[in-house]
C-alpha cells in the first residue's frame, strides 16, 4: 500500500494506492466518520463493473447506499445531468453528514465533486478513480465543474475530497484507448516537474503501455507531484497554474471538435506539442524540448498533431479560457524538460505562431 497526503491543514485528505483496495472502500470510509447513507454517482459502464463490490463493502461497514447512475461520456458534464442527480439526492433524502462517493472517471469525478460542493452548501464526498486519467489527476485537488457549451468546466468550484482511493487493478478492464489518454497526463508531471521522471517514462514505454508495476509507480509519482503542488497553491493563484501545461490547447480542441471526439486526454497530448511549439516560437526554449515531448507522445500511441482549424477559430475559444486576464491568455510553456513558466500571450503573438505551423 502507498499512501501521499495532500497537506491543506485541517482539510488535508490522503491517497491511498492499493490493488484491492475496492473491496477496502467502506471500512476505510467508516473510519473517517461517515456514517448513514452514502450516495454512489456512477455511470453504466463502470457501475455495471464495480458498484455491486462496492456496494457490498458499504453495507458490510454498516453504510447505507443508494445508486445514481448518469449517462457515460464528456457532453454530459453539464448542468441538465448535475439537475438530475440533485433529483436522485432529494428524492433519497440526501443529508448533510451522508457522504457521495464518486466511482467512475473524470467526469464522474468532476460532476460528483462539484454536486458535492453545491448540494445543501456541501457534503462530504470521496473519490474511487476508475481510469488512469482521473486516477493520476482529476480525483486530486478539489477541482470540481461541469462544462457549457462555449467552454469546459466554466462552472465548479475548488471542493476538495475526504480521500482518494486508488485502486491500479481496475485499470485491467479499460480499453487501452483510456490507458493511453492517461498516460498523456502523466507525461504532463515529468515535463512540468521531474526530468528524471520524463527520462523513465521515455524508457518504460511499453511497461506502461501493458500495465506492468512501473504504471503504478507512475501513478504514485504523479499523484506526489500534484499532492505538493496542490498542497503550496489550492486555488490556482499561482504554481498550481502549472499543471495546466497543455490544457488551454487542449481545451480548445474539446470544445471545437465537440465533446466526445477526443478523449481529454488525448487532447491534452496535442496541447502540450503545441504548447512547446509556443514556447519556441516564443525564444523560450530549444527544438531538442518539443522533439522529446512530440517523442513520448508518439510512443505512447497518443496523437500529436491539431486538428485542421482556423486561427480565429483557436483563438475565440481560447478567449473564453478561465485562465484569460485583460483579453490576454496565460499559457504554461516549457523552458526544457522538467522546467515550466506561466506567461501571458498576446492575440499576435499567438497568430504568429499559426501562421509559422500553417494551422489555419
Amino acid at each position: 500500500m502507498r499512501t501521499i497526503n495532500v497537506e491543506l491543514g485541517n482539510r488535508s485528505y490522503p491517497i491511498v494506492i492499493k490493488r484491492g483496495l475496492l473491496d477496502e472502500v467502506g471500512p476505510r470510509i467508516a473510519s473517517l466518520g461517515l456514517k448513514g447513507k452514502a450516495a454512489i454517482i456512477t455511470n453504466p459502464l463502470v457501475g455495471g463493473l464495480y458498484a455491486q463490490r462496492l456496494t457490498k463493502t458499504l453495507k458490510d461497514a454498516g453504510l447505507n447506499p443508494v445508486i445514481i447512475t448518469v449517462p457515460d461520456g464528456e457532453e454530459y458534464k453539464s448542468l441538465q445531468e448535475a439537475s438530475s442527480i440533485f433529483d436522485g439526492l432529494i428524492e433519497h433524502r440526501m443529508e448533510r453528514s451522508n457522504p457521495i462517493i464518486a466511482l467512475g472517471g473524470g467526469v464522474i469525478g468532476d460532476m460528483a465533486g462539484f454536486i458535492a460542493a453545491t448540494y445543501l452548501r456541501g457534503v462530504p464526498y470521496i473519490q474511487v478513480p476508475t481510469t488512469l486519467l482521473s486516477q493520476v489527476d482529476s480525483s486530486v485537488g478539489g477541482k470540481t465543474a461541469v462544462n457549457h457549451p462555449k467552454g469546459k468546466n466554466l462552472i465548479g468550484a475548488f471542493y476538495q475530497p475526504k480521500a482518494v482511493f486508488i485502486d491500479p487493478d481496475v485499470l485491467e478492464t479499460l480499453e487501452p484507448r483510456e490507458v493511453r489518454a492517461g498516460l498523456a497526463e502523466i507525461i504532463k508531471y515529468g515535463v512540468i516537474w521531474d526530468e528524471p521522471f520524463f527520462k523513465f517514462l521515455e524508457n518504460n514505454t511499453d511497461s506502461l503501455l501493458s500495465r506492468k508495476d512501473e504504471l503504478i509507480d507512475a501513478i504514485e509519482k504523479s499523484c506526489s507531484i500534484k499532492a505538493e503542488v496542490v498542497g503550496s497553491d489550492e486555488t490556482e493563484q499561482g504554481i498550481r497554474a502549472i499543471l495546466n501545461f497543455g490544457h488551454t490547447f487542449g481545451h480548445a480542441i474539446e470544445a471545437l471538435s465537440g465533446y466526445g471526439k477526443y478523449k481529454h486526454g488525448e487532447a491534452v497530448a496535442i496541447g502540450m506539442v503545441m504548447a512547446s511549439e509556443l514556447s519556441e516560437s516564443l525564444g523560450l526554449s530549444g527544438r531538442q524540448t518539443t522533439e522529446r515531448i512530440k517523442a513520448l507522445v508518439t510512443a505512447l500511441d497518443l496523437p500529436a498533431d491539431p486538428p485542421k482549424l482556423s486561427a480565429d477559430q483557436w483563438i475565440g475559444s481560447m478567449l473564453l479560457d478561465k485562465k484569460v486576464s485583460g483579453s490576454r491568455m496565460r499559457f504554461v510553456l516549457a523552458e526544457h524538460i522538467g522546467k515550466v513558466i506561466i506567461k501571458e500571450v498576446s492575440e499576435e503573438e499567438l497568430r504568429k505562431y499559426f501562421d509559422s505551423k500553417a494551422i489555419k
